[in-house]
């Protein structure tokens, strides 16, 4: 399929949004063909410009995220410059903002200012807390959010404390994709309507889809989960995190009993311990001892071709020999009949020649806003 053909061809978007949920979200459309043009403050620019590591004067973590888009500099509080903004908002199909709720709008560029000149307008705002109510002006980080959801606390280390999440699971999970299925139901409602929409993501609130399971059990039951003690948290011998005699770690999923019977008998697990329930936490000590007592090596042969929900946990280099990790991605277009593509597969998002020399990163750099339109 050439670029000519991917199905968002012909979308204009204007970003005017920072960091990482809107940027990520973008750049998905830009992947599938969309064409985006970012605009950010005068000098420094976006903030994830500023971030380590670096190719040379490039922010790696910028260049992930904001690769395939034309970015120009903007000071949105100069009246000129605004209504400069407003104008490539009137050939917009979407926009893009980060803003704290009213921001946008004392700025003249909130969703009326631009629906106003563009009825088919879908302005998307990402923000953390949603556009109202007592928390709708605070400020907020991912972690932030996981917290005051209660998501944070479900898994504890031995001490009953929260462990730090594995990525930004709010920014994307609950930023970056509610944005972009949105954003694209919105299109589609457009061309048959000829409407446009305001599409409001609060990342707080959007991440009760990830604790679906909590919430079906406190409906059912009156009960909220127990700190560590569920099923999916640490509670269950068939779902945790074993170590191995080298400090290396054992994921165990065996959820479903024909996982669990294999998985058992595989490993030599006493047979007073095949039967979990009602003494889970001598199972969870039992196979503790086990896994403790050979290195990962040794467990990797025992597991791999074996149908047990049960691996090693992988170093960032065993992911990428195993080709779960795509550092070098030649190609991320989606080919006809290809199950293995997707249109947003972030990989390759750095030439691995340029990655070798370190000299440099294909970003976007920051130019002053033309007076003609970047999409002309």
């Amino acid at each position: 399929m050439s670029t000519q053909n991917l199905p968002l061809t012909g979308v204009k978007v204007l970003d005017l949004s920072t960091l990482l949920p809107g940027p990520l979200a973008t750049l998905m459309l830009a992947e599938a063909g969309a064409d985006v043009v970012k605009l950010e403050r005068p000098g420094r620019g976006d903030e994830m410009r500023t971030y380590e590591p670096k190719f040379g004067e490039a922010s790696a973590n910028y260049a992930v995220l904001n690769r395939g888009k034309s970015a120009y500099a903007v000071d949105f509080k100069d009246p000129a410059q605004r209504d400069r903004v407003l104008e490539l908002a009137a050939e917009a199909d979407v926009v893009m903002e980060q803003f704290r709720p009213g921001v946008a709008d004392r700025l003249g560029l909130g969703y009326g200012a631009m629906k106003s000149i563009n009825p088919r307008i879908v302005y998307c705002s990402i923000t953390g807390y949603g556009p109202t109510g007592d928390r709708a002006s605070r400020a907020g980080h991912d972690l932030n959010y996981l917290a005051e959801s209660g998501l944070l606390g479900v898994v504890t280390d031995n001490n009953g404390s929260p462990t730090l999440p594995v990525s930004v699971l709010a920014d994307i999970a609950a930023g970056t994709y509610p944005a972009v299925v949105n954003i694209l139901l919105a299109l589609r409602q457009a061309e048959r309507s000829g409407e446009g929409n305001h599409i409001q993501v609060s990342m707080a609130h959007n991440v009760q889809v990830l604790g679906y399971g909590y919430f079906a059990t406190h409906q059912a039951s009156g009960q909220w989960p127990r700190p560590g003690a569920e099923q999916l948290t640490g509670g269950s011998p068939r779902y945790r995190i074993y170590p191995t005699a080298d400090r290396r770690n054992i994921a165990c999923a065996a959820l479903e009993q024909k996982f669990w019977d294999r998985l058992v008998s595989l490993v030599g697990l006493d047979a007073k311990f095949h039967d979990d329930a009602g003494q889970e936490q001598a199972v969870i000590a039992a196979l503790e001892s086990v896994f403790a007592a050979k290195p990962a090596s040794y467990w990797r042969d025992v597991l791999d071709g074996e149908d047990v929900c049960t691996v090693v946990v992988a170093t960032w280099d065993e992911a990428v020999a195993a080709g779960l990790v795509d550092i070098d991605g030649p190609d991320r277009v989606v080919q006809p009949g290809d199950p293995s593509r997707s249109f947003s597969t972030m990989a390759s998002p750095i030439d691995p020649a340029l990655r070798r020399t370190g000299k440099s990163v294909p970003y976007p750099t920051l130019a002053p806003l033309p007076d003609v339109s970047p999409w002309s």
